[in-house]
């Protein structure tokens, strides 16, 4: 089997840019007799001449100008790889892909993700939110690492993957001063006829919060419905109606959004999943995040002090 001597080709690609054998020497370092003879080893390799003399110098033959397409490619290539290495930094941060389901309480997702980034191995996040289907869809194809959902995968989707409850927490209600200012009553009296921020429909937690109410014999006035939990906590921080959140992200609502929380349930309860294609946690960032959800986030002692 014939094989490329990838020096005789440098060489013969050196010889056709400098255009004479004495000037690819002077660039190579080399004796013009070493390259003649490297020259003549790639000839006899490839089974057909090159070059040919023309005068004094060389002129490449229609075989040397097709070999001199592919040379260039080839050691253009090299060269940009050479640069692309040189440039990279020594130490390269592992990706950890997730994706967010469409509902879920964004200060919830930030706590759950937060230990991952504070692994000793630098962590590059990629986090993209969708509707579950297609981010499960994408997992499937490893395009995540791991899906975080308000829901364990569901039954009817053809597609293979596990789900870990990462924990659960109960609810709280936030309204802001000013709005607080104009609602005397109690909790969960306060919550009949006062302007509510209602989560979205793909929020796992909307029907369940519904139910509550009706058991409860509670209608607040529904002012405002939001797929973005984010978006809904910036409206209630205005006053545009009370709202609700996982207990476990009370105490950095009140911080964040300068807003007070009126009253509490433990009577319906968000759960949340790490879902991915691993039946066992493998991902180095995957198994932080758990590890934390189990041991700090939804502790007991963390969900009594909201915290």
């Amino acid at each position: 089997m014939v094989t490329l001597n990838y020096k005789h080709l440098r060489y013969f690609w050196m010889v056709a840019k400098a255009g004479s054998i004495a000037r690819a020497a002077q660039q190579l370092q080399r004796t013009p007799q070493s390259i003649c003879g490297q020259l003549q080893e790639l000839e006899a390799t490839l089974g057909t001449e090159l070059f040919r003399r023309v005068g004094r110098g060389l002129e490449l033959t229609d075989v040397g100008r097709h070999a001199l397409l592919y040379a260039d490619r080839i050691f253009t290539m090299g060269d940009e790889l050479l640069d692309d290495l040189r440039d990279r930094p020594a130490r390269r941060a592992m990706e950890f892909k997730v994706g967010v389901a469409e509902g879920m309480p964004k200060a919830m997702v930030y706590r759950m993700i937060q230990p991952a980034l504070e692994l000793d191995e630098d962590v590059r996040l990629i986090c993209r939110e969708g509707r579950l289907p297609f981010l499960l869809a994408d997992l499937a194809v490893h395009r995540f690492d791991m899906v975080i959902a308000d829901r364990p995968m569901p039954n009817n989707l053809n597609v293979r993957g596990y789900s870990h409850l990462l924990g659960e927490s109960g609810l709280t209600f936030f309204g802001s001063p000013i709005l607080l200012a104009r609602l005397p009553k109690r909790f969960p009296a306060l919550l009949d006829q006062a302007p509510f921020l209602l989560p979205g429909e793909d929020a796992a937690i909307r029907p369940r919060l519904l139910q509550w109410f009706d058991e409860h014999d509670i209608r607040p006035r529904i002012v405002g419905e939001f797929d973005d939990s984010a978006l809904m906590n910036s409206f209630g921080q205005t006053g545009t109606g009370l709202f609700v959140a996982p207990t476990a992200t009370a105490a950095y609502l009140c911080k964040q959004y300068r807003v007070r929380a009126i009253g509490a349930t433990k009577e319906v309860r968000e759960q949340f999943y790490a879902i991915t294609t691993d039946q066992r946690l493998q991902h180095p960032a995957v198994v932080a995040l758990s590890k934390a959800a189990r041991e700090d986030i939804f502790s007991p002692d963390r969900q009594a002090q909201g915290r």
